[in-house]
């Protein structure tokens, strides 16, 4: 995705409860090599979940989990999924997970209860991470969710830490005076 939008629209990846993210996500090896290179990770994303899913997603798909995404160790494979420019929607995961993700500027909403009832692996969706609407095209269904907070919306849209610290380097007065 050239340019950052709150609005993804893509296929559904629907995962149950209690995805682990050593082997659920990403491969527990890729996590402790500390590896952060999208073009290694991506391929084995979700390739114990989800065999084949880095073949089959594109920019704009959707993951739907349930209660407890992500347990672990973490951030890997948010970087993969960030670089897909993919979305997740969970119906729970712990701060330690969202933060993690938030850090790689994945648009993530991690509190969507009953959001595994609202579709199936294949619907399409389309989900406005500013707002919290929620949409199943394909079953014509629409719910609202606890959307991004405001607080947090800059970060992700400079791509996480990373990019907000980046850009921070680039218009602080700091910098500037440097320039000078």
């Amino acid at each position: 995705m050239s340019e950052f939008s709150w609005v993804l629209r893509g296929r559904c990846y629907k995962l149950g409860h209690n995805v682990p993210h050593p082997g659920g996500v990403i491969p527990g090896h890729f996590i402790t090599a500390r590896e952060t290179d999208p073009a290694v990770l991506i391929p084995h994303l979700f390739e114990q979940t989800d065999p084949g899913f880095s073949k089959r997603c594109r920019p704009g798909d959707l993951v739907v989990t349930g209660r407890n995404f992500g347990m672990g160790q973490k951030a890997t494979g948010y970087i993969a999924m960030q670089a897909l420019g993919l979305g997740l929607l969970c119906e729970s995961m712990s701060v330690q997970a969202y933060r993690a993700a938030i850090s790689e500027g994945l648009r993530t909403l991690p509190r969507c209860p009953g959001i595994l009832d609202l579709c199936e692996t294949g619907d399409e969706l389309e989900m406005d991470f500013h707002s919290g609407r929620f949409s199943n095209i394909t079953r014509g269904l629409s719910h609202d969710f606890e959307p991004t907070p405001a607080a947090l919306r800059d970060l992700i849209a400079q791509g996480g830490t990373a990019g907000w610290l980046a850009n921070w380097a680039r218009t602080s007065p700091q910098s500037k005076a440097r320039e000078a």
